[in-house]
């Protein structure tokens, strides 16, 4: 009644999880700075182990305890008064959050406060890169969501390509091509601009990364914490959290409140504590473990459908490479026959026990032939072997009566695309009854059956279905659709043309028989269609060079034509 179209449910064309993905290569390797927390996981699904390199210098970043206040706003606050300290001292400052949201409140605490700052929030891509390379500079405030992956380094001072980058660009834009004299001293120059910048950072106590909140992972705290003290630079790092955030209000919140509340902790008081680390620490454990879990169940459906994709993926790409796929398409028809038989003449059933209508039926839609199927089976002693030696002795004269009526090649060329096109088909269906399996199957478990094992069990009697339904569909098209090849139509050459070749050692017109000796006379061009001429040749300048590229000019190449 809203008048609102109804679209078709999508459909999967191919699914792969990135776990059996990644399991395609015959091998694997990485490297990566915060892998240590997720040995587990890469010991069981992947069968690496992780090696952790000691660094090149020794590390003397600073990492604080974490300091926990009873609300959010409580601890924006705080964290924004640090912030004004250490850009009072020039300390260059990086903030990181979890989400987009947060950076724009503590980013909206910050322009109250008066404090420059630089937000890199994933929205303006092309700056985010030169943000990144001077927020290392004395009293830069960044705040990042989610900082790893960045691409650049945040350099202490500044970082030079950066700003060599953009002088150049900027001379660029003035008109100006700097000689490479020139290039060398503004190094030079930027060089020792930001050594007495790193100097003051230095002094200051390096990069100050602050975190607004605990991640799920502690891998990712990681990665923040790592910008700071690289390369045996100084640094410190330190996160505010608060009985809000998510990972506390999920597993502790209220009961850390009540703590605080027990204890007398006033509006804007934190609390710090080794234990308090340990508890956050063991916190994000469990949500870690949480979502391992459901990774390896999600794997472990996903195996199952692995060995028929790789099943169905391998016999596409035989399809793909052969050249003769007549032998299948012979051995589909047969089976398609065995089945048929088996279904409606069963072997141990009496003859009055034989569904003889219902296989006419399906020879007749199958096959599209009409047998006297009747009067084979009232025939004394016959069995359902014989009946399946006859149907499929037919079944074949059949095939051999539709190929004549094009070429051998053709029809293989027609096997092979409507092979491929049904293997195609049959896989999308089968991924979508998959997936519908996958959304109801949990339910077995209030049978007390072991959701997994009924999935195995279906799974596989929907991947016999796929293997019938590609055999019964593939000969039902291969000897039901019509097959025509059309010859293809003689071409005629328009009356009044008048054929002219290149001589190609000289590009001079040559006239082949029936042209006239001295070319064409006005009346005669007039009468010529434009048509004889490649499109758009018309509109060339007489005088012109000839677009045929013969270095002719155009009046005495083409434009003789016309």
């Amino acid at each position: 009644k809203e008048h609102v179209t109804v679209q078709p449910e999508n459909q999967t064309l191919a699914s792969i999880t990135f776990q059996n993905y990644f399991r395609l290569y015959p091998k694997l390797s990485g490297m990566t700075g915060t892998a240590l927390t997720e040995a587990d996981e890469f010991a069981e699904i992947y069968k690496l182990d992780v090696l952790e390199i000691p660094t090149n210098v020794l590390v003397v970043r600073k990492d604080s305890d974490d300091e926990v206040y009873r609300s959010a706003e409580e601890k924006y606050e705080a964290v924004a008064g640090l912030i004004g300290e250490a850009r009072a001292r020039s300390q260059p400052v990086l903030v990181g959050t979890t989400s987009i949201e947060k950076s724009e409140i503590l980013s909206e605490i910050l322009k109250k406060k008066n404090i420059p700052h630089q937000v890199l929030n994933a929205r303006f891509h092309e700056q985010e890169a030169g943000i990144v390379a001077d927020a290392g500079v004395p009293g830069a405030v960044t705040i990042a969501t989610n900082m790893a992956g960045r691409g650049t380094d945040i350099q202490l001072g500044g970082n030079v390509d950066m700003r060599l980058a953009n002088w150049l660009q900027q001379q660029k834009g003035l008109g100006i091509t700097p000689a490479h004299e020139d290039e060398l001293a503004q190094k030079a120059e930027l060089d020792a601009e930001i050594a007495v910048a790193k100097a003051q950072a230095l002094a200051a106590g390096g990069l100050f990364v602050l975190g607004t909140e605990r991640h799920e992972s502690r891998r990712i705290d990681n990665q923040l914490r790592g910008r700071t003290g690289r390369q045996g630079d100084p640094g410190h790092s330190k996160f505010f959290l608060s009985c809000e955030d998510d990972l506390l209000r999920i597993f502790a919140g209220e009961r850390l409140d009540a703590i605080m509340r027990t204890f007398g902790v006033q509006e804007g008081e934190a609390i710090t504590h080794k234990g308090l680390n340990n508890a956050i620490a063991t916190a994000q454990k469990r949500v870690e473990q949480r979502n391992y879990e459901i990774r390896k169940n999600l794997l472990k459906y996903d195996d199952v459908v692995n060995d028929q994709r790789k099943a169905v993926f391998e016999q596409r790409q035989e399809f793909m490479e052969a050249t003769d796929l007549s032998e299948i398409i012979t051995e589909m028809r047969r089976d398609v026959v065995d089945d048929f038989v088996a279904r409606y003449m069963p072997p141990k059933a009496y003859a009055e026990q034989w569904d003889i209508e219902g296989l006419d039926e399906r020879v007749q839609s199958i096959f599209g032939m009409e047998l006297p199927l009747k009067d084979w089976a009232a025939e004394e002693g016959i069995g359902d072997e014989e009946m399946r030696e006859r149907i499929a002795k037919a079944a074949d004269e059949r095939a051999i009566e539709r190929e004549a009526i094009i070429t051998p090649d053709q029809m293989r060329s027609v096997e092979k695309s409507f092979l491929l096109q049904m293997i195609d088909l049959q896989w999308r269906e089968h991924l979508m009854h998959l997936d519908h399996l996958r959304n109801v199957i949990g339910l077995r478990g209030y049978g007390q059956r072991d959701p997994l094992n009924e999935y195995k069990t279906e799974a596989f009697s929907l991947f016999e279905k796929l293997l019938g339904d590609l055999r019964t569909n593939t000969t039902r098209w291969l000897m039901t659709v019509e097959i025509a090849y059309a010859d293809p139509e003689p071409l005629h050459t328009p009356e009044g043309l008048i054929e002219v070749h290149l001589d190609p050692l000289t590009g001079e017109n040559v006239a082949v028989a029936g042209a006239l000796p001295e070319g064409l006379s006005p009346q005669q061009r007039e009468a010529l269609p434009v048509s004889v001429l490649p499109e758009g040749w018309e509109y060339t300048a007489r005088n012109g060079a000839c677009p045929c590229g013969s270095g002719k000019k155009f009046k005495h190449c083409h434009g003789a034509l016309v």
